[in-house]
C-alpha cells in the first residue's frame, strides 16, 4: 500500500492501514486541511469537485463532500467529469478552490485528490506545503450544525466546456466536418468514453468507434497511453477502415493519438502538432514545455519566427513559464496540451479539436502529418543509487564534468550537445537518478545515455 503527500495532491492505493494507503481517514484528514486552507486563504466558502470514474471515486467524492460540509463549505460537485472541466468550472462558478478526484493515469487501485486555487490551476509548490502542514497538524475547526455547507450537483458543465471550445477562432468546425473523419476511441473505461465522443459529434466527426468508452472505473489495460499498453486500438486501426486514433487517460488530461495504419502518431508529438497549427494561424509566438520534452516544439516554434522556453517538469511550472514568457501554446510532452485562450491547465480535449482543425486543413493522412516534423526519439532509462550516495553531489559533479556544454540547471540537470540533450533529475522519493536522452534516432538515444550512466557510474566509484 502507498501513500504519498507531495504539492499536487495526496495520492495512494484504496485501502490498508491509516497513514499507509488512501484511507477515509486520510481522506477525509486532507479535504479538511484543504477545506481550511480556502477557507483562511481566501474566505471564499464554495468548493467544486468532480471525479474519474474509478471504482473508489464514488466512495472518496462522498467522504470529501461531507468533510467539506462539516466545515462549512457548499460543494458544487461536477459527478463523473474531467480534469480540464473541474479547472474552467472554479472560476466560471467563483468558487474558492477546487478537487479532482483522481489519479490521473495510475492504475484502478489507486486515487488521489487534486488541489485547485480559485483560479481553477494547479496550487503552488508554497501554498502545497501549507496544506499538508495543516494536515498533518489537524488544527481544523468545524462548523457548528446551524451553518453545515450546502450541496449541490450539476451535470451541465461538461457542455459549457465543450461550448467555450467550439466558441474557439481556431476550432474549424467546417473543415473538420468537410473531412468526415472516422475517428477511433480509447477511453479506458473513465470519463473520456462519454466526454470524447460527446465533443466530436459537434465537432463534425462522421464516424466515432468507441472502444472501452463504459465509465466503469474498471480499466481494460494499463490507462497509461503509452504504445505498449494501446495494442487493442492499434490493431483496429491496421485493418484501414479509420482515418485516426484518439487516446486518452482516465481524467482526460492527456491525449496520444494512433495513425491510420496503427502506428503511434508519438505522444511527444501531439504538442508539437498542435503547437504548429497554433503557432501557424496566429503567425508565430512563444510556446513552452518542460526540460524532458522533445526539441521538436523549439524547432517548430523557431521556424515560425517565436521563441521557445522550458520549464522545470510538473505542470505549475509550465503554466508559471508560460504566464512569465506569454507563450501562446505550451504544455508537457506526455500529451498534455495547454492552450492559455480557454484555460491554464492541460486539456485533451482543446487538444483534439485544434488538432482536427490542423489535420482538416493540411489535408494531409496522419503518417504524412507525423512525417512533416523533425524526427527525434527519447530514450528512458534511471540509475538506482544505494541511499547512502548524496545524489545532489552527483549532478553537480556532472555538471561539472559538462561545463563546456550549454547546461540548465531549473530542474536537475539538462545538458545540451547541438541538437541532442540529456536531461538527469533525481527522484522525491527513493535514491534514484531518472536519465532521458534524446537525439535523431532511438540508437543514438540510447548510446547517449549510456554514455552519461557510465560517467555517473565512475563518479560514485571514486
Amino acid at each position: 500500500m502507498a501513500l504519498i503527500k507531495s504539492i499536487s495532491g495526496i495520492r495512494g492505493t484504496i485501502g490498508g492501514a491509516v497513514g499507509e494507503g488512501l484511507t477515509p481517514i486520510d481522506v477525509v484528514k486532507y479535504a479538511a486541511a484543504f477545506g481550511t486552507w480556502v477557507l483562511q486563504k481566501t474566505q471564499n466558502n464554495t468548493l467544486v469537485i468532480g471525479r474519474d470514474a474509478r471504482l473508489s471515486g464514488d466512495m472518496v467524492s462522498r467522504l470529501v463532500s461531507a468533510t467539506l460540509q462539516g466545515l462549512g463549505i457548499d460543494v458544487i460537485d461536477l459527478g463523473l467529469s474531467t480534469t480540464p472541466t473541474v479547472e474552467m468550472a472554479v472560476p466560471a462558478k467563483n468558487a474558492g478552490g477546487g478537487i479532482i478526484l483522481t489519479a490521473s493515469h495510475n492504475p484502478k487501485q489507486w486515487n488521489a485528490l487534486k488541489l485547485l486555487n480559485s483560479k481553477g490551476e494547479f496550487i503552488s509548490d508554497e501554498d502545497g506545503k501549507q496544506v499538508l502542514a495543516l494536515g498533518d497538524s489537524e488544527a481544523f475547526d468545524f462548523a457548528p450544525v446551524t451553518k453545515l455547507g450546502k450541496y449541490t450537483t450539476d451535470n451541465t458543465f461538461l457542455q459549457e466546456h465543450i461550448n467555450a471550445i467550439l466558441a474557439l477562432p481556431l476550432v474549424d468546425r467546417a473543415a473538420i466536418r468537410a473531412r468526415k473523419f472516422r475517428v477511433v476511441v480509447d477511453a479506458v473505461n473513465s470519463t473520456g468514453g462519454f466526454a470524447v465522443p460527446m465533443l466530436l459529434e459537434q465537432l463534425g466527426v462522421k464516424t466515432i468507434e468507441k472502444l472501452f468508452c463504459e465509465p466503469t472505473g474498471d480499466f481494460a489495460h494499463n490507462p497509461e497511453p503509452l504504445p505498449e499498453n494501446l495494442r487493442d486500438i492499434s490493431k483496429l486501426l491496421e485493418k484501414g477502415r479509420f482515418d485516426l486514433g484518439i487516446v486518452v487517460d482516465p481524467d482526460v488530461d492527456r491525449l496520444a493519438l494512433v495513425n491510420e495504419d496503427g502506428t503511434m502518431f508519438g505522444e511527444e508529438y501531439t504538442l508539437v502538432a498542435v503547437s504548429d497549427y497554433v503557432l501557424q494561424q496566429l503567425g508565430g509566438g512563444n510556446t513552452v514545455s518542460n526540460l524532458s520534452s522533445t526539441r521538436a516544439l523549439r524547432d517548430v516554434t523557431e521556424k515560425h519566427g517565436g521563441s521557445y522556453a522550458a520549464a522545470a517538469v510538473g505542470e505549475v511550472n509550465v503554466v508559471n513559464k508560460m504566464k512569465e514568457t506569454n507563450a501562446v501554446i505550451g504544455g508537457e510532452g506526455n500529451g498534455g496540451i495547454i492552450y492559455p485562450e480557454l484555460h491554464y491547465g492541460r486539456d485533451s480535449l482543446v487538444g483534439i479539436a485544434l488538432f482536427l482543425s490542423h489535420l482538416a486543413k493540411t489535408g494531409l493522412t496522419m503518417t504524412r502529418l507525423r512525417a512533416s516534423y523533425p524526427n527525434y526519439f527519447i530514450s528512458k532509462n534511471k540509475i538506482e543509487l544505494t541511499p547512502e550516495i548524496n545524489t545532489d553531489q552527483v549532478l553537480v559533479q556532472m555538471q561539472k564534468r559538462y561545463a563546456k556544454q550549454p547546461i540548465n540547471t531549473v530542474d536537475g540537470v539538462k545538458i545540451e550537445f547541438d541538437k541532442e540533450w540529456v536531461h538527469l533529475r533525481k527522484s522525491n522519493t527513493e535514491p534514484i537518478i531518472r536519465i532521458y536522452a534524446e537525439s535523431d534516432s532511438n540508437a543514438t538515444a540510447d548510446h547517449l545515455a549510456n554514455k552519461i550512466i557510465g560517467d555517473i557510474k565512475e563518479i560514485i566509484s571514486k
